[in-house]
């Protein structure tokens, strides 16, 4: 704050009016050192006639003490003159000091430096030398886990709103916010659009539109990434200029279907890095089960692909040798088209269950779920609370899942699987603990509206946690990256660096990447392709590119330890 006054208050004297308050807060002072002066002079002459002789220095005092009301009484008037004079004294004292200054301090100064506060605080425009950077336009979940990840790999951004208080209260919470309205060509000019990486709005479906369009005047080929609530309003926004539309709520279902082990033992896509696919497989109910990784080695090689990973029970680990398979084992898979086509042949014939998967919500998250479920021939059930969202007897089970008849007319005994959709973490955690209690052995996957409430559902027995703001914010660094990144699980990435000039040439052992960042090599790229889970005596080239596997903390400390490791080519 105070090294921040000086350049506020010369902000105030730079503008026209600054200046002209200045001048008149100058002309108030020299009336009152006038008066003051004036005051001081007629009390030495008043008190000269009552035969009283005072210093210069008395009767300033004399005259600020009774101007401001203090009145300490050590120096009075004895006669009806001094009095009166005393008494026009106050009452000037107490217009002049006590009413018009204040007045004039707060009109002329105070309000027009706190304004070149909020102006700084609010902007409306970026440095001209300003590229390369995020245009943002709510704060929400998932712009604020965006900036959170924007900050992390340095790219600079902005967040655009209309209303300077929410600017300014953005600006609070260390938010960079610039005030415009969104639907102003000029806005977008202010903020170095034409310059731009990438704008990404997530606002209503409508406000979307018109930003897209604003947007797409003055920037033909900038990316432009948009959310969408109703299916309906995709084609809009595209035709308004969209390069990207996400819908968040199927793109949650489509992951909870995908990682529901009472459907298929196939491996489901989820992302790639050129010719090497991501993708997920249950082991549940197949061959796998009960056996290592070295066991299944010659069999997986056979097939052609390699497991990454596993998840159990919501945790991750790394594939190793002597990781066993359970019933609840997903398996995080890479390999070529051709490899994951030749897994999916073998194991297409297991893990056929009847008991439908019982999804609690039938809200946009239950119904995209129960429409990848449905793509995957998988039954379910959906237990909605609300009479007007039941489609049809046949699939619905009207009720609260707080109440046990409801869940054991849903299926609740019998299922594999129960997916909580709904779009409040304090119930979803209720809920969690409630079926956790019911059924031990099931698979629960849950859906989370805020990052902060991750930890909390998986400590409450969810084996897998999605929430909005994650898989928003990494959709669009995945645009932003060129695909660079790639969320596989909530707060689990992959993602491809270029090697550090400070590891090339050394194994990954005597790397020891793991140890240092918590982060795992999934694969090497080569010029003759993808070498995927390298042993540890690969040698880290220079100028080749990796791929690794972490956490968000993990990945945070690989780049702040070689933060001097360039992002791999797109």
């Amino acid at each position: 704050m105070l090294k921040t006054f000086p350049a506020e208050i010369a902000s105030v004297l730079r503008s026209r009016r600054g200046r002209r308050n200045v001048r008149v807060l100058a002309r108030f002072f020299v009336v009152l050192a006038v008066m003051i002066t004036a005051y001081s002079v007629g009390f030495h002459v008043l008190m000269l006639r009552e035969g009283q002789e005072h210093t210069w220095l008395t009767g300033f005092y004399w005259t600020l003490t009774v101007m401001s009301t203090l009145g300490f009484g050590d120096i009075t008037f004895h006669t009806d003159l001094g009095r009166a004079f005393s008494i026009v004294v106050l009452l000037s004292g107490m217009v002049f000091l006590l009413t018009l200054l204040p007045f004039t301090f707060i009109e002329f100064f105070y309000e027009p430096w706190m304004n070149a506060q909020a102006a700084a605080r609010t902007p409306r425009r970026l440095p001209p030398e300003t590229r390369g950077h995020v245009l943002l336009t709510s704060y929400d979940a998932v712009t604020s886990t965006l900036i959170r990840r924007l900050e992390q790999y340095h790219y600079a951004y902005a967040m655009v709103v209309p209303e300077v208080e929410e600017a300014m209260r953005l600006h609070d919470l260390g938010v960079n916010a610039v005030v415009g309205e969104l639907d102003d060509l000029e806005t977008w000019s202010q903020v170095r659009v034409a310059a731009a990486a990438l704008v990404a709005s997530t606002a209503s479906d409508v406000r979307n539109t018109s930003v897209a369009f604003t947007v797409r005047e003055l920037a033909p080929e900038l990316p432009v990434i948009t959310t969408a609530r109703d299916e309906a309003s995709v084609d809009i926004l595209k035709l308004a200029g969209s390069t990207t539309v996400l819908r968040l709520e199927e793109m949650i279902g489509r992951s909870f279907a995908r990682r529901t082990v009472g459907g298929d033992a196939m491996s489901h896509v989820i992302g790639q890095f050129d010719d090497l696919l991501i993708a997920e497989a249950t082991a549940h109910r197949t061959p796998m089960v009960g056996k290592t990784l070295r066991q299944l080695g010659e069999l997986l090689r056979t097939l052609g692909v390699t497991v990454v990973g596993v998840w159990e029970r919501g945790r991750f680990e790394p594939a190793r040798a002597e990781t066993e398979i359970r019933d609840n084992t997903v398996l995080l898979l890479a390999g070529s088209k051709e490899h994951l086509f030749n897994y999916d042949e073998f194991f297409c014939i297991y893990n056929v269950s009847t008991a439908p998967v019982v999804i609690i919500g039938g809200g946009r998250v239950g119904r995209a779920t129960a429409r990848a479920l449905a793509e995957r021939e998988v039954a379910y059930r959906i237990v909605e609370q609300l009479p007007e969202r039941v489609r049809d007897a046949e699939t619905y089970v009207l009720g609260s899942a707080a109440d046990l008849e409801v869940l054991e007319k849903a299926g609740i005994r019998e299922t594999s699987t129960v997916i909580i959709t709904p779009h409040e973490d304090e119930l979803n955690v209720y809920l969690t603990i409630y079926c956790r209690q019911l059924r031990p052995d099931i698979q629960i996957l849950c859906r989370c509206v805020h990052e902060r409430n991750v930890a909390t559902l998986h400590r409450a027995g969810a084996d897998v946690v999605l929430s909005y703001a994650s898989m928003g914010a990494g959709a669009v660094m995945n645009v932003l990256q060129r695909s660079n990144i790639l969320m596989v699980a909530e707060g689990l990435y992959l993602f491809e660096m270029r090697v550090p000039p400070e590891l090339a040439g050394r194994t990954i052992a005597e790397s020891s990447i793991r140890q240092r960042t918590g982060c795992s090599v999934v694969a090497i790229r080569t010029e003759g392709g993808f070498e995927v889970v390298p042993g540890p005596d690969a040698v880290l080239d220079s100028g080749t590119d990796v791929i690794l596997i972490g956490t968000a903390e993990a990945e945070d400390r690989f780049l702040e330890i070689y933060a001097k490791g360039e992002r791999a080519s797109a």
